[in-house]
């Protein structure tokens, strides 16, 4: 008998016997009955399964290959600007321009709005993810600071020779508002702080192209006007009035500017330098109390932090890239960063301003854990795919099976008791090298239950060839 009791496998450990499974006697007698898997090589032709998984290949392929440019391409913001002069969509476009000959993962798409006010609606709207605006214009409940842009400059204006020297003296007259809506705020808080509604002072909304008009007819008896304190601001400033050794315009000083500024408001004090709008003899001959207000670039405070720290990081760059170029980009500073500011920093831009930016691990530590478990399921899906191409070496069973079946002719023509027991001895080995090789799953349990039926089936060719033999030895024809 061949002696599978001294074999000891997982595979076959919890077999039941071979009478249990009827089908394993039939795959041992007939090896030419193939299994599911076989039946489909069959029925698939080797080319055509060569071509189904290219294809398949392929598809995984493009779609990885379209998921990486999608990652990789740049993220677009749509930007909002908008100033009577185009000065602030100037800046917008320097910067733009920068970010994309610079390779950026960032890019600018530019909306000119008109004006700051019609940015801040664009804005509020959700029409843009970000926008140049001002900080006391609009509803900017979703507006978080990524940078400021230029610092506004509150500049109350009487012509040359006026007596108006103090904001007590406009009792009674009438004062220009360049811009006007733009401007309201400014002038609430003016109105608030010095009860000029009591004064009996007037506010009159006038477009910047009318202001030097409206002077020089004595409309008004002075004009109230936000700019950034560079020269083609102040430049428009002093063109307003006639030209002169003696017509330098007269500037009103807000001298509550620090009471203002105790609201925690938009507005903080300033002082206007000495000579700011003319050198010798100095105009102003003093500095002079104002208030100044922030011309930021806002995000929507939902807008990705990582995002907005690569867009601040870059917004920085181009500071000092552009400044040269254009005179409002060198303006372009660090927010306030305290917790109570009027419009909060964007946590995005705060991580860049604080150096606390998300670290290597922190932004890709799961994707690295995550890597060897997609890599394996990679392999299962490559085993998968050989199996199902069928490029296997040969099937380590079905050899086996081959093999046994070659033993079936030696063994009804041997002659001698040695042979038969090294008939033995070859079923015996054959059977342990195939189990080491195998696995323990339910294939593996299959494959043996047939290996173990055919070896049955030799050893009962054995054992009826042995007794052939006996009965030739004993009987008197037999006898050699």
């Amino acid at each position: 008998m061949v002696r599978l009791c001294s074999i000891h496998h997982p595979a076959i450990s919890n077999l039941k016997p071979v009478a249990q499974y009827p089908y394993a006697t039939a795959i041992a007698s007939n090896l030419s009955r193939p299994v599911f898997m076989d039946r489909f090589h069959k029925t698939l032709p080797f080319w055509v399964r060569a071509v189904l998984l290219v294809g398949l290949m392929c598809l995984i392929a493009g779609a990885g290959l379209v998921g990486y440019r999608y990652y990789e391409q740049p993220k677009t913001l749509t930007v909002a600007v908008g100033s009577f002069d185009g000065e602030a969509r100037q800046a917008a476009q320097l910067v733009a321009g920068h970010l994309a000959t610079t390779n950026s993962p960032i890019r600018f798409k530019i909306e000119n709005a008109g004006n700051v006010l019609d940015a801040a609606k664009a804005f509020a709207e959700g029409k843009a993810d970000l926008a140049v605006v001002r900080a006391d214009v609009g509803d900017l409940s979703q507006a978080r600071a990524v940078a400021v842009m230029a610092e506004g400059v509150v500049m109350i204006v009487a012509p040359p020779g006026s007596t108006i020297t103090s904001i007590a003296k406009l009792r009674d007259h009438t004062v220009g508002v360049a811009g006007g809506e733009i401007n309201r705020s400014v002038v609430e808080a003016l109105k608030k702080e010095y009860d000029l509604a009591h004064a009996n002072v007037t506010f009159k909304d006038i477009a910047p192209t009318d202001l030097r008009r409206a002077i020089q007819a004595k409309e008004v008896a002075a004009v109230i006007a936000v700019v950034p304190l560079t020269d083609k601001y102040l430049s428009l400033i002093k063109g307003l009035f006639r030209e002169g050794a003696s017509s330098t315009p007269v500037l009103i000083p807000i001298d509550s500017a620090g009471a203002i500024t105790d609201t925690k408001g938009p507005y903080e004090s300033f002082d206007i330098p000495k000579g700011t709008l003319r050198g010798s003899p100095p105009v102003p001959a003093d500095d002079v109390t104002t208030l100044r207000v922030p011309y930021l670039l806002v995000a929507n405070r939902h807008l990705d932090q990582q995002v907005v720290a690569e867009l601040t990081k870059r917004v920085m760059a181009a500071r000092r890239d552009l400044a040269s170029e254009q005179p409002l980009i060198a303006g372009i500073a660090t927010p306030t960063l305290d917790a109570d500011a009027y419009i909060a920093v964007h946590p995005g831009a705060a991580a860049f301003y604080n150096g606390t930016e998300q670290s290597f691990m922190d932004r890709w530590g799961n994707v690295i854990y995550l890597t060897p478990i997609v890599f394996g399921a990679l392999a299962s899906v490559f085993a998968a795919a050989w199996r199902f191409l069928g490029i296997r070496s040969r099937d380590a069973a079905q050899g086996t099976l081959e093999q046994l079946c070659a033993l079936r002719e030696r063994i009804r023509d041997l002659e001698d008791e040695a042979e038969l027991r090294k008939i033995e001895d070859d079923i015996d080995v054959m059977l342990r090298a195939h189990l080491a090789k195998s696995g323990d799953d339910e294939e593996a349990r299959t494959e043996a239950l047939a290996l173990i039926a055919l070896a049955q089936r030799l050893d009962n060719l054995v054992h009826h060839r042995r007794l052939v033999l006996s009965a030739q030895v004993v009987s008197p024809g037999g006898a050699r």
